[in-house]
């Protein structure tokens, strides 16, 4: 079984509307969805916004269905201005950018006592993500930055760090804890976003009407990703 997470409920829509023999569970509120796409065995869910919960979710699904790969997707907004809105951000790695223990010694995003600070995608699962290409936008391997925060234009001053010190190219609220999790229980993870915004302030779009175009994008994904895995 591969599971497949987004954050919002909007970010799963489109893996239901094509899922085959679906059946639903539920657990603390939380839906899971498990059934087929196009021959696939998958379970799809929610797992919420921000780091705990993502977190949490993913702990509680490796411990109940043993997936063989999780797979996260939804929006990110680009930190780099060749990354567009519409385009595709593959994470090659993640770091928590909120994760700051410099004050007795640590460089920024390195998680205390340990050696993880870049967290890598699965290195097969990236191989072929590399080779998908969108139907609108340009496909992007980079570093995805993660922290409790919604960064727009006016907090780039404050946070000169994630395009500096961190090299970021896209920032979110969930992936590097997916990520870590996926890392201490050793089961191969991948972290795909379509931008949705850009932190320089540039190109706005109306949030709502971007996300159908989103979820399509990211259901391209997951099917591109499902035939070659």
């Amino acid at each position: 079984m591969i599971v497949i997470l987004g954050a919002m409920e909007s970010e799963i829509s489109e893996f239901l509307s094509c899922m085959q023999n679906r059946q639903t569970c539920n657990w603390n509120g939380f839906e899971h969805h498990r059934g087929t796409i196009d021959g696939h065995e998958v379970l799809v869910s929610r797992s919420g916004v921000g780091k705990v919960k993502a977190a949490m979710m993913t702990q509680h699904l490796i411990d109940d269905y043993k997936p063989r790969a999780i797979l996260f997707t939804g929006l990110a907004g680009s930190l780099r201005p060749h990354i567009a809105i519409g385009d595709t951000l593959v994470a090659r790695d993640l770091v928590q950018h909120d994760m700051d223990t410099s004050g007795i010694g640590y460089p920024r995003g390195q998680i205390p006592f340990t050696d993880w600070r870049f967290l890598p995608a699965d290195p097969c699962l990236l191989e072929i993500a590399s080779g998908f290409t969108p139907q609108q936008g340009s496909l992007h391997i980079g570093r995805i930055c993660t922290g409790d925060q919604f960064i727009t234009h006016r907090e780039m001053d404050s946070h000169a760090h994630l395009t500096g010190e961190l090299e970021g190219d896209g920032v979110e609220m969930e992936g590097a804890s997916v990520a870590q999790v996926c890392a201490i229980n050793k089961v191969p993870c991948l972290v795909a976003r379509t931008i949705s915004d850009k932190a320089d302030g540039s190109a706005a779009v109306n949030f709502e009407e971007f996300l159908p175009r989103a979820s399509h994008n990211s259901l391209d994904f997951v099917r591109y990703m499902l035939a070659g895995m």
